[in-house]
């Protein structure tokens, strides 16, 4: 059964990657249609041709290896300006390149595309078709974040007792093994017991956690009366709570550390209990909140990948440990999926939340990371448009002569060069993700 939870897990995930693929080329297709560039394929996958149908004037289909997909558009790149051929107009490895990609670019281009091709639109609709791809994946991520913080909640602590400490215990310090001669703390002396929910505190109505341990470290040596909820019977007791020494708290409800990475503290009133957690669904207002934390700490791995891809490396071919907070590849996402999938212990509504937080997860690294302004990600492409509407801006200005288009062929030897760092740094995180995983589960 295990092994059959792993699986679904992991074919989960990849069903939902492969989905995100496919909408992302839809991004870009969508708007090359609305502009009437002329589409001739609309492909998931790279190699290979699996399947394909032809609707129109697009071949629609699907190729054999998964790692990515495209969409042709004719005449990506501009023709020479000074005879509008598509030959080279010098000798040189990097104007074969460049006059290589501009002939393929224009090998579809007939003369009833002459309006149609990619080049000649304006720099606002080119940038329109690519931001298309990552900005579907940014929908898919806010609507799965949505699922799941409304549908499926948050972890949350609620007022009914987890726990309840028999002793005062120093804070850092361990709990003694005897408890028959320890000072009991003000919850255990009040009776209080796990499964117990706080209703009042000092005649005020208890309805979260932050406010009730607010309220009790503002209360050291000051007896309050408390009530609460046991089963069917409602008690009403005193308790006094200790001034002793807390961790100082953070607006996470975290403990703030200082500069050694020890826990501050501060002298509080204590009762010595803990809560219980439950899935608390939140409000619409909080989607765009996480979305923007997730982008954030992404955006923060991108900036800091070649280091932490030099992390990586020395995990995978050493015994050093793997950061859990690094990057990982596909493999290891749908190995964290099965893990998942396949604890059982834990209740099948939080398996499938942590899931769509995974797929979630990944459409936001999809659109982080597809923004990069480099060829061949979305984001060079981008940048390319961006130059050529500020020449153009600039020649406008000094009533100079229209540059025309920018000839991104021109920069496919740094393409390639980002290409291959791609494409190492994807074998990379899939071999360490075989050898050494990610441990996200202790």
């Amino acid at each position: 059964m295990t092994v059959l939870l792993f699986i679904g897990g992991v074919l989960f995930v990849a069903i939902g990657v492969a989905v995100s693929i496919a909408l992302h080329e839809v991004g870009h297709l969508l708007p090359a249609k609305l502009f009437k560039v002329r589409v001739t394929r609309y492909m998931i996958g790279f190699g290979p041709t699996i399947w394909s149908r032809k609707k129109g004037e697009t071949e629609y289909g699907i190729k054999a290896i998964p790692a990515g997909g495209y969409v042709a558009m004719v005449g990506m790149y501009p023709p020479n300006p000074s005879d509008g051929s598509v030959r080279p107009s010098s000798t040189g490895m990097f104007q074969t390149l460049a006059t290589e990609a501009r002939s393929l670019a224009h090998e579809e281009v007939g003369p009833e595309d002459s309006n149609r091709v990619f080049y000649k639109l304006p720099v606002w609709k080119k940038i329109v078709i690519m931001l298309g791809g990552p900005t579907m994946n940014l929908l898919i991520g806010i609507v799965l974040m949505a699922v799941l913080l409304m549908g499926f909640g948050t972890p949350q602590a609620t007022t009914t007792l987890s726990e309840v400490n028999a002793c005062q215990v120093a804070y850092g310090q361990p709990a003694p093994t005897d408890l028959s001669n320890c000072t009991k703390t003000p919850a255990a002396a009040a009776g209080l017991q796990p499964g117990d929910t706080i209703k009042t505190f000092a005649g005020k109505e208890v309805t979260d956690w932050a406010t009730l341990t607010d309220w009790i470290r503002a209360s050291a040596g000051k007896p309050v009366e408390i009530t609460y909820q046991r089963g069917a019977e409602t008690i009403t007791t005193s308790v006094t709570p200790v001034l002793t020494a807390r961790p100082v708290l953070n607006a996470n409800g975290s403990a703030v550390v200082d500069a050694e990475g020890k826990a501050e503290t501060v002298q509080v009133g204590f009762m010595g209990m803990g809560p219980s957690s439950a899935m608390v669904p939140q409000p619409a207002s909080a989607v765009l909140p996480a979305v923007g934390n997730n982008i954030a700490q992404v955006g923060g791995i991108v900036f800091q990948l070649p280091q932490k891809l030099v992390g990586v490396a020395q995990a995978a071919f050493s015994s050093a440990p793997r950061d859990p907070n690094g990057p990982i590849s596909v493999v290891g996402v749908g190995r964290v999926a099965g893990e998942v999938a396949s604890m059982e212990q834990v209740p099948l509504s939080s398996r499938i939340a942590t899931l769509i937080g995974l797929l979630a997860g990944v459409n936001l690294a999809l659109f982080v990371f597809n923004l990069i302004p480099l060829l061949p990600l979305d984001g060079g492409h981008v940048l390319g448009a961006l130059y050529e509407g500020a020449r153009r801006f600039v020649a406008k200005l000094f009533k100079k002569k229209d540059p025309g288009p920018f000839d991104i062929a021109k920069m496919l030897p740094v393409t390639y060069v980002a290409a291959t760092l791609l494409m190492v740094m994807g074998a990379l995180l899939i071999y360490a993700d075989i050898v050494k995983p990610v441990n996200l589960f202790g």
